[in-house]
């Protein structure tokens, strides 16, 4: 009986090489994950941190907004905090559509109602444009610019809600709205005070 050599040492170094390649891409596969997980308890840490140390912050918004983002899942301390930021503007865009909306479609409010969504659509408005400055000053490890400006566009919600609050009985339609955004800015402006 004879075998021929180098068809079974080609066909062993195919099988070294394989098994390597495996090994390879099982090793890959097992840093993603870890990478992975030491994001996840980056962002369960630093949520843990933010909720802790300001009681309007509940820690289950913050994982469930910092992780509704595809890219923290592997993002440093850094990005995430661009990525809060980028939240709340993206909040401030969609509260700013939606009084527009509201304004377009539902013509029952009082003249009271009417002027206290003008003057909500004119807080967010003016909160767009200085968000998107905090995130350009965050980008630029400005921080301290970044904890005005984002203090500033905070104050949106809290000033909408004020309006309705000075007429008694007047119940604002924005409340759910104006928390989930005070929430976003206030986890925004926890990173800006970590990294300053």
């Amino acid at each position: 009986m004879y075998i021929y050599a180098p068809f079974s040492t080609k066909f062993s170094e195919k099988k070294e090489k394989m098994k390597h390649s495996l090994v390879l891409i099982y090793a890959s596969i097992s840093l993603l994950f870890f990478h992975s997980s030491l994001s996840c308890q980056l962002i369960h840490q630093t949520c843990k941190r933010i909720a802790d140390n300001d009681p309007n912050v509940s820690y289950n918004f913050c994982v469930m907004s910092l992780e509704s983002n595809p890219m923290s899942a592997n993002a440093s301390l850094e990005e995430l905090g661009v990525i809060s930021i980028e939240l709340a503007l993206s909040n401030a865009t969609y509260i700013n559509w939606y009084i527009s909306n509201k304004l377009l479609q539902d013509k029952g409010f009082d003249p009271y109602a009417e002027a206290c969504l003008k003057d909500c659509q004119e807080l967010y408005s003016d909160a767009i444009p200085k968000l998107k400055n905090v995130v350009d000053d965050f980008k630029d490890k400005d921080y301290y610019k970044a904890n005005i400006e984002l203090s500033a566009a905070m104050e949106a919600s809290a000033t909408c809600e004020d309006g309705y609050k000075e007429r008694k009985g007047e119940v604002s339609p924005l409340a759910k709205e104006d928390n989930i955004f005070f929430q976003l800015c206030a986890i925004a402006l926890a990173f800006t005070n970590m990294l300053h």
